[in-house]
């Protein structure tokens, strides 16, 4: 630094020379000297020379743009300079139609001028029969109900009542809609004229995202005339969007523990107003953890007996019943068809077969059995993702449900499996519970399960609303061990069959099969076939 400072002091030095010079010559000893040079390019040797040069043509150039542009006004080169400012406002204008998308396809329906009659049946009962709101009536007749399913029959009335009440009835047989139907009745019956935001007057609790979901569904078409308003809120997504539904009056808000809690924290749901408390899938709200979480809910509500409160599950167990009774006061204990917790409409096989025969015995189902939608069903994740890779070598591009998929991941995969441009689906127990499909033809046990009453509910997503369906669970060296509970539980014997060896054949893997990319170097789920030499499991002969 100091040496270019040495040219700078020489040219001072000369400066003040030719001042002094320039007054000696002109007798200027009193007046001051201004000396200016121009040069007519810019010089590399001084910074402050460039300095000054990019500056004044930094100014000519802002001197000429008036120049060209004299018609418009001030300040129009900054409007002219604002087209990347006005990009993001079409960008929204696009996104707005989005937005208000889910609202199109769902015009509210034009309410009928009267009831439709509904003809008596021998042995059934009609809604019309029951003291349902009107409102809720006609919402009923406009979903195509007209008889009550079992489990509907039993618990409306006393439901009606403002009974609390524990209902025990096998997945799929209409217990949803039993307690939606009392809520809207209640709330119509009784309309409150001021109402807060945030502030429902009654709170569902499901276990799974996927159930609070259905549920939410099931609401929107019940509720379709009685002008009540029905939000659900779970975890895994758009917290700010659920968040922003609760700013308004809600009737009825449908929820996972997690997020009812997060937001009653927040301040956003106020819970000391509610009326009706229903705990759906109870059993396994209560034996999956959620314990501590619904107990600190239900410590905001009013006490018990001041509110109405819900138990309904396909399975009902005693020390369940035990832990809830400090929730229910004076309750009704209400089962359908206790003797039958597996409906008559599903057509159970079970199949004896080696862990390593399983892929060969699937893949052989898949291309003889008839199906319209299949669910496979396996105990452990991993077990999942490897079978949906060797799946994929045989052509199947099936995807995997579990409880730590995304949730917009998964709520794409259950629209697809719904409108049937997804036929298969491999899942875990957790997700079964929010799968509710009528028309799931076919329920696979790769694994059979652990716990006897998974077997029910995996099952049970077949055989739905009338319709028949099909179970088929392979007996492995590991799940032969399972069977004798699922067979007490249910009380009834079961026999396996022998596959043929034309069932245990393995195909040819379908050459340039896409594969899944982060289980590509998973290890086979099994492919031998019929060669393996190890042990099999016995067999019960028909």
């Amino acid at each position: 630094m100091r040496r270019p400072a040495q040219p700078q002091k020489r040219v001072v030095t000369v400066f003040s020379s030719l001042k002094k010079t320039l007054k000696g010559l002109l007798g200027l000893k009193d007046h001051t000297v201004i000396v200016t040079i121009e040069p007519k390019e810019k010089s590399a040797g001084s910074s402050r020379r460039s300095d000054k040069g990019e500056k004044k043509g930094k100014a000519k150039e802002r001197e000429r743009a008036p120049r060209r542009d004299k018609a418009p006004a001030e300040g129009r080169p900054e409007r002219e300079a604002r087209p990347k400012q006005e990009r993001p406002r079409k960008s929204e204008r696009r996104e707005r139609p989005q937005e208000s998308a889910p609202a199109v396809p769902a015009p509210k329906p034009e309410r009928p001028a009267a009831l439709k009659e509904v003809p008596p049946a021998e042995g059934k009962t009609r809604f019309l029969d029951l003291p349902l709101h009107e409102d809720v009536q006609f919402g009923i007749q406009h979903a195509g109900f007209e008889y009550c399913t079992p489990i509907q029959a039993l618990t409306l009335p006393a439901l009606l009542e403002g009974r609390d009440l524990a209902g025990k009835a096998q997945t799929g047989t209409g217990k949803t809609a039993a307690f939606l139907l009392a809520v809207f009745t209640r709330l119509l019956n009784h309309p409150l004229e001021e109402r807060k935001p945030g502030s429902p007057r009654a709170l569902v609790l499901a276990p799974t995202r996927e159930l609070a979901m259905q549920i939410q569904k099931d609401a929107e078409v019940l509720e379709v005339f009685t002008g009540l308003t029905s939000v659900v809120v779970f975890g895994g997504m758009d917290h700010e969007k659920q968040r922003r539904s609760l700013e308004q009056p809600v009737d009825l808000v449908i929820g996972t523990p997690g997020r009812i809690i997060d937001y009653s924290r927040g301040g956003s749901l106020k819970l000391s107003k509610v009326e009706v408390l229903v705990i759906d899938e109870a059993d396994r709200m209560l034996d999956m953890g959620f314990i501590p979480d619904v107990k600190r809910i239900v410590s905001q509500l009013p006490k018990k007996g001041e509110r109405q409160t819900l138990l309904f599950s396909a399975t009902l167990e005693d020390h369940i019943l035990r832990l809830a009774s400090g929730w229910l006061a004076d309750p009704v204990i209400v089962e359908s068809e206790p003797e039958k917790m597996v409906s008559e409409n599903i057509e159970q096989t079970f199949y004896s077969v080696l862990r390593d025969e399983k892929l060969a015995l699937l893949l052989y189902i898949l291309r003889t059995e008839p199906y319209d939608r299949v669910l496979i069903f396996g105990n452990r994740k991993d077990v999942n993702l490897r079978l949906q890779y060797d799946l994929a070598r045989f052509g199947y591009e099936v995807p995997v449900l579990s409880g730590d998929i995304p949730q917009e991941k998964r709520i794409k995969v259950l629209e697809r499996f719904r409108a049937g441009t997804e036929k298969i689906v491999i899942a875990t127990d957790v997700a079964a519970r929010g799968i509710h499909v009528d028309d799931v033809s076919l329920v696979i046990n790769y694994d059979l399960p652990e716990r006897a009453e998974d077997y029910v509910h995996r099952i049970g997503r077949t055989g739905r609303a009338g319709h028949n369906g099909k179970s088929i669970s392979f007996l492995c060296e590991y799940g032969a061990y399972y069977l004798p509970d699922i067979e007490k539980l249910l009380d009834v014997q079961f026999h396996s069959t022998q596959p043929t060896e034309d069932m245990l054949k393995m195909p040819e893997p379908v050459p340039g099969a896409k594969l899944p990319k982060r289980e590509a170097d998973r290890r086979s789920s099994g492919s031998r076939g019929r060669g393996d030499s190890r042990r099999r499991p016995p067999m019960r002969r028909r």
